[in-house]
């Protein structure tokens, strides 16, 4: 087990350190329950009403939150109109946030945190930095790959990772991750930078672990056929909306459909082969100085109003019974990789590592 700042500098390349990460999802698991790919199956029992939350003894809350800010803001706005509670929330990338944490581990503050990445939630679980909350409202309702057997780890939303794509420049989407190494792609096609995008990671490390060594032949292909690693996730995604490039490939899906809900030309397609769907994790700080208010957090980012919000933000909810928003494809309809949380956080360092010979 490598130290907190060592496994922070390995995944979001920040200045000085960032964090390991490594991609989550299961082979449909999200809609089907399988536990091939999970780390940790959910305990799927109803909490009782005598584990709700104590009255609580402050007024106030600290919230660390990965956006998207609009959505982030909502459920801040949301939760206190409904406990008259005052958060505190810093808005930040999962690097960010994360470094944060390490900058602040001699005095801890979140009280909650919120990555945008499921191997990031489960590196600050591995260092014993989170706590669990056994009595969360509505937790049962949750898919079971998104949330971890020791209920630390709350999967609120997720988003997939698909082909984004100019629709004034294409008109033939492409089918698999693997046709973008065709000649009528060169140089049309971006990538995030796996060292700044945390979901971008996921999807490498995913789709290595699903097709073994040989996975790396596609990068290397991808490289010769000039597709540019261009920064994190709206990096990669504003040259394919004003129409500088044609494609991001890895795109975060809900970022295609709130600019497609904008009136952009861009569309977004899931490969055929499959990708990989990430949770995002919502987590209790082992510190947490307002425990009572922190339990209250996680119950409304589980409740209908908190989930209707994320739904309308063009995430997938993480409740199984409340469905995406209509104008998106739903958690059923994507298909997935075969790919193992542990596996993937274990060797996303040597993965990004590798990636980035290859592409700078």
């Amino acid at each position: 087990m490598v130290g907190f700042a060592k496994k922070a500098a390995l995944v979001t390349m920040t200045v000085g350190m960032a964090f390991a990460v490594a991609a989550c999802g299961s082979n449909n698991a999200a809609s089907t329950g399988n536990t091939q790919n999970a780390a940790q199956p959910a305990n799927s029992a109803a909490p009782s009403p005598s584990t709700e939350p104590a009255k609580p003894k402050s007024n106030t809350l600290t919230v660390y939150a990965a956006g998207p800010e609009k959505m982030a803001t909502k459920i801040k706005e949301g939760f206190e109109a409904k406990t008259g509670i005052k958060v505190e929330q810093f808005d930040g990338t999962t690097g960010k946030i994360l470094s944060r944490l390490e900058a602040e581990k001699s005095n801890p503050v979140a009280d909650v945190v919120i990555v945008a990445s499921w191997p990031s939630g489960l590196a600050l679980k591995e260092q014993g930095l989170t706590q669990s909350y056994e009595g969360a409202q509505h937790a049962d309702k949750l898919y079971d790959t998104w949330i971890d057997q020791d209920k630390h780890l709350f999967g609120y939303s997720a988003s997939a990772l698909g082909i984004t794509y100019n629709t004034d420049l294409v008109s033939n989407p492409p089918g698999d991750w693997s046709d973008l190494t065709k000649p009528e792609w060169k140089g049309m096609v971006n990538i995030p930078d796996p060292s700044l995008s945390g979901s971008a990671l996921d999807f490498i490390s995913g789709y290595l672990d699903d097709q073994g060594e040989n996975g790396w032949d596609l990068f290397k292909a991808l490289k010769a056929n000039d597709v540019a690693m261009a920064g994190a996730n709206k990096e990669a995604l504003d040259p394919v909306i004003t129409g500088a490039k044609s494609v991001v490939l890895a795109g975060v899906d809900y970022m295609a459909y709130e600019a497609i809900a904008k009136g952009e030309h861009v569309g977004i397609t899931y490969p055929s082969s499959g990708t990989v769907t990430n949770p995002r994790p919502a987590m209790i700080m082992k510190d947490a100085k307002n425990l009572e208010n922190a339990q209250l957090f996680i119950d409304y980012l589980l409740s209908d109003e908190a989930q209707k919000i994320v739904a309308d933000s063009y995430l997938l909810p993480g409740r199984s019974d409340i469905p995406a928003h209509e104008s998106r494809t739903q958690v059923s309809d994507i298909k997935e990789l075969k790919y193992d949380w542990v596996w993937m956080t274990e060797n996303g360092p040597d993965i990004t590592t590798e990636f980035l010979k290859i592409f700078k």
